[in-house]
């Protein structure tokens, strides 16, 4: 995606437009792993020769065995392997429309080293003596991610973005205790566009979350923030750049502004993807970040989990680091859990370590320049898919074009000219093997679409996905009830959510299904 100095989009050369890809997804109708469950089947037989007895306290032996599925190896895969085939992910389709998510490659050889076992078949509890190899990966991860943040000391602990970001509410809660201003700063400070699990990890540790809203440029106010910050304020919690994907060019002034009124500034860097290599968190004064190894640093989303979180501090705060802490004295690595004002462990063990070796390798195999490149060019892919986008009447970019690696974006127009919401054109782009998300609540972009096309995808997938978007935009003039009876071709065609509002309604787990709704 390269073009001559000064060239812009609109000039470069146009490609015959491609005919829309057919598409079909796969429909089973598998029925859930439990209803396939027949008592006797195994999946391996165990001898019972040679297994020693051990004799278990009666507190800790179950009353009767476990209720888990009794299946062969082959229904088992057979299983999976069908739902896999009813699912769009980002092996198989353009995934650039989960905005926020940064749905980039994950490199299929680092999962040669997370399935080697010399990785996969260490357990954690094992001396330090014999996971020397485990403890330097974790080590040197940390210090890379200390040099792209500019913290004193990183984290890997944290098993997810959420959880980095609680790791880092946590620290800043015991730093203002030491202090003895642990009652009085009681308020957070957010932002409307920052990602809601800062307000919602505040909210859990206790405090009182204030949230900036945007002002006529989409940045967050300023004047908002000078009236909010005050001797009750512990901290500010902000993403940078924001899900609209606008970075905030006063980001250093709002630090200054919080540091003046003695609380502490935290970045939420889950958006970092536009900025490796360009921008550090430290540079502009923060005292905390934290990165999502599964978005920003290549390592799989595995359908919500096990992601992978990386906790930033500068130096005042690394006390209050989650423990134990790998450490190195020049000869070999140890876990130091003598950390008297640590906030403690944040998940069992030392972290995700399957994600925490991919995010090594990633990282090596790139280096500095690659990294920077990364960000250079998913903020390249970003504005052209833009410039694609915007030629689609109906579609709109509020606050203007000023954007680095996503944007949230409005179908208001079409919606006023034909009665289709957004949701009713993602639905319908999946007919064409791709979807998007729309953004979180409140909508303050009226019909949102948010997308964020990564490094990893060609002028090829961008030119597809417009062209598909651009081709339900028109389904909607002509025929706007065909694109609200959507979709057509997918495994299921219209789920009822009524009961996405009813508590009762919801089961998590096969039991909490069987109680409800099968008694």
């Amino acid at each position: 995606m390269s073009g001559h100095a000064g060239e812009s989009f609109a000039e470069l050369p146009v490609a015959p437009k491609p005919p829309l890809r057919r598409f079909h997804q796969a429909r089973w109708d598998e029925p859930i792993i439990f209803e396939q469950s027949r008592p006797g089947r195994r999946g391996i037989a165990v001898p019972a020769a040679g297994v020693p007895a051990v004799e278990l306290p009666a507190s800790v032996r179950r009353a009767e065995p476990p209720k888990l599925p009794e299946m062969s190896q082959l229904h088992v895969l057979r299983h999976y392997v069908r739902l896999s085939q009813e699912n769009l992910g980002v092996d198989q389709a353009i995934a650039v429309g989960q905005g926020t998510c940064t749905m980039k490659y994950s490199p299929k050889v680092n999962d040669r080293f997370v399935n080697d076992p010399k990785v996969a078949e260490l357990h954690p509890l094992q001396p330090d003596d014999t996971v020397q190899g485990v403890l330097e990966v974790y080590w040197r991860l940390e210090k890379i991610l200390a040099e792209i943040s500019g913290m004193h000391r990183v984290s890997l602990q944290p098993a997810s973005g959420s959880a980095a970001i609680y790791a880092n509410i946590a620290m800043i809660r015991a730093y203002h205790a030491s202090r003895g201003e642990g009652r009085q700063r009681d308020q957070v400070i957010t932002t409307m566009f920052s990602h809601p699990s800062n307000a919602a990890c505040a909210k859990t540790a206790g405090y009182e979350v204030i949230t900036l809203m945007p002002d006529e440029n989409g940045y967050p106010d300023i004047e908002a923030l000078r009236a909010a910050v005050g001797p009750r304020t512990a901290a500010l919690m902000i993403t940078n750049p924001e899900d609209t994907g606008i970075f905030n060019p006063r980001i250093e002034e709002f630090v200054s502004l919080v540091h003046g009124a003695g609380g502490l500034a935290c970045y939420d860097q889950a958006n970092a993807n536009g900025i490796l290599g360009i921008t550090r968190a430290a540079d502009a004064g923060f005292d905390l970040c934290h990165f999502n190894l599964h978005k920003t640093f290549s390592t799989p989303h595995a359908c919500g989990g096990p992601a992978g979180g990386a906790s930033g501090v500068s130096e005042r705060l690394a006390p209050f680091l989650p423990g134990p802490t790998v450490e190195f004295d020049g000869s070999r690595y140890h876990l130091d859990a003598d950390r008297p004002q640590s906030v403690g462990k944040m998940r069992p063990f030392l972290g995700v370590t399957p994600n925490v070796v991919r995010a090594y390798a990633w990282v090596m195999a790139l280096g500095a320049e690659g990294l920077r490149e990364v960000a250079e060019t998913a903020v390249l892919n970003n504005n052209y898919l833009m410039h694609k986008i915007l030629s689609i009447p109906g579609a709109s970019a509020p606050w203007g074009e000023k954007r680095l690696e996503q944007v949230r974006y409005s179908w208001q127009g079409l919606f006023e000219e034909t009665g289709v919401h957004s949701e009713e054109i993602g639905v319908r782009a999946a007919d064409f093997g791709v979807h998007y998300w729309t953004s979180h609540h409140p909508y303050l972009v009226p019909e949102p679409f948010t997308l964020e096309p990564t490094e990893s995808y060609s002028k090829e997938d961008l030119d597809e996905y417009a062209a598909i978007l651009a081709h339900v935009a028109d389904e909607a003039r002509r025929d706007p009830e065909h694109v609200k009876g959507a979709p057509y071709n997918q495994t299921v065609h219209k789920i009822d959510q009524t009961s996405l509002d009813d508590p009762k309604q919801w089961s998590p787990t096969w039991r909490a299904y069987t109680r409800k709704h099968l008694a």
